[in-house]
């Protein structure tokens, strides 16, 4: 049974968090206590310095991509793909050393195969979209206490990889991103996500009608009715945040090598599958080769909400504008453009969605509904592969074997502490700027509790 969040509370033999023998019920109350009571009654939360201590960054990535495939990607036809009768003939289910995946569907996928790796023993902690997506976004329950102020795992990596150097460009870019998901929370404006849904013609809204001349004019006189109170250092927080960011807007307009990222020809788009998702990709590798201070990137792409006729429209492996097929040429080109040009192995490279599908034969309308279990792509970074991190059962209902250190369903705490320890983040600082002063942690009971953490196997 599940509450009215859609969080999975379930005693039953389909969840896998009840029958762990390594998480039984009295070691899961047991942690629990221990953390409501160290957390939130200990004012000097000792065994944080011990967790602190034993965190060591793996500091693969100098870059990030999160792909976000929302809407919950079915687990079982992409990333864990489990071969029945319902599966196309034109997915043509190829093992590559024991790792099966849909190469008829996802043959651009395929063929880097030797640079991505998949986490088979993920769990979404909820059904819910909105409550499933935001949680993958900030890395803790976006109903909790401090989810009114937890900034994107983007917003974090910008704090933590901006700090006192010079931007052209937001450390957090997202690509094809609505502007109603979570943003930087407490954080300063600057470390906030800039959106941009590129389509090839350069970044939109950055020249004034009347010609750079006239602009400089304007914004020269601007500047200059507030330097008296520059000078005295008089300007409140607001107003010193709007400064800043028409500074860091300036820095964007008549500026050719950013129009250049955004600029691209119909040939390349034609590569990249002619799709909004391949522009996003191309943007992505653009980013990555401008260096202009863009240390992650999200790209968004939809659709995945496939409660029927999954096989005939998303999952269409012969037809080549499908769902599938469009988020194939769009990955697939990205990874394979990265490695060619030297930055495959600086790039941490994580496709998710918010949960998977159900399994086995499809229902009555011919799709998946929602399900908790989940599949992750990871690729880059040093990645080798073929490989997978854990297993299911035979139809993907649950986990069968978690496949890292921790014995355990992976979460979102657990990704977004692997994307921090890639790019050399300690996942488990707690930050004293919070405006609630209760401490602010990048993942929740990491340095209390060391309840998450990276998975590390991914490069062992």
């Amino acid at each position: 049974m599940r509450d009215r969040f859609g969080i999975d509370w379930s005693k039953t033999p389909g969840t896998q968090f009840w029958r762990a023998p390594h998480l039984t019920r009295r070691t899961f109350f047991r942690h629990t206590a221990s953390a409501v009571g160290g957390y939130f009654l200990m004012p000097a939360r000792p065994m944080e310095t011990i967790a602190r201590a034993g965190a060591q960054p793996i500091g693969k990535a100098k870059y990030c991509i999160f792909v976000l495939m929302s809407g919950g990607a079915s687990h079982t036809d992409t990333f864990d793909l489990k071969k029945g009768s319902w599966t196309p003939a034109a997915f043509n289910a190829t093992s590559y050393d024991g790792v099966d995946f849909a190469q008829g569907a996802m043959p651009k996928l395929a063929a880097q195969m030797d640079s991505m790796a998949f986490a088979r023993s993920v769990r979404s902690w909820a059904a819910v979209h909105g409550l499933a997506r935001d949680w993958a976004q900030i890395a803790r329950n976006p109903v909790s206490s401090t989810a009114r102020i937890a900034p994107h795992i983007g917003s974090v990596a910008s704090i933590e990889l901006s700090a006192g150097k010079d931007q052209t460009l937001p450390a957090f870019v997202a690509l094809n991103t609505g502007t109603d998901s979570p943003g930087n929370g407490y954080f300063a404006p600057e470390h906030a996500p800039f959106f941009v849904s590129p389509g090839g013609g350069g970044l939109g809204n950055t020249v004034h009608r009347d010609g750079a001349a006239r602009f400089d004019q304007r914004f020269g006189l601007l500047l200059n009715l507030d330097a008296e109170e520059r000078a005295l250092n008089e300007l409140g927080a607001g107003t010193r945040e709007m400064l800043q960011f028409n500074l860091n807007a300036r820095n964007l307009m008549y500026n050719g090598k950013v129009d250049q990222v955004f600029t691209f020809a119909a040939d390349e788009r034609v590569r990249y599958g002619n799709s909004g998702f391949g522009n996003a990709c191309i943007s992505a590798r653009n980013l990555i080769r401008a260096g202009l201070g863009t240390r992650f990137i999200q790209i968004s792409v939809g659709g995945w909400d496939n409660h029927s006729n999954i096989y005939g429209g998303p999952f269409n492996a012969a037809n080549a504008n499908s769902l599938i097929r469009q988020y194939d040429n769009g990955l697939g080109t990205l990874i394979a453009d990265l490695k060619a040009e030297g930055f495959l192995d600086e790039t941490l490279i994580v496709s998710m969605g918010e949960f998977g599908r159900t399994i086995g034969t499809l229902n009555a309308q011919g799709g998946r509904d929602h399900f908790l279990q989940q599949a992750v792509l990871f690729a880059g970074a040093g990645i080798r592969g073929p490989r997978a991190i854990g297993s299911t059962d035979d139809l993907g209902r649950m986990t069968a074997d978690p496949g890292w250190g921790r014995q355990r369903d992976i979460r979102s705490e657990d990704i977004a502490a692997t994307i921090y320890s890639a790019l050399g983040i300690d996942w488990t600082k707690v930050r004293r700027d919070d405006p609630i002063g209760r401490g602010f942690e990048y993942i929740p009971f990491a340095s209390t509790q060391d309840l998450y953490g990276p998975i590390h196997e991914l490069w062992s």
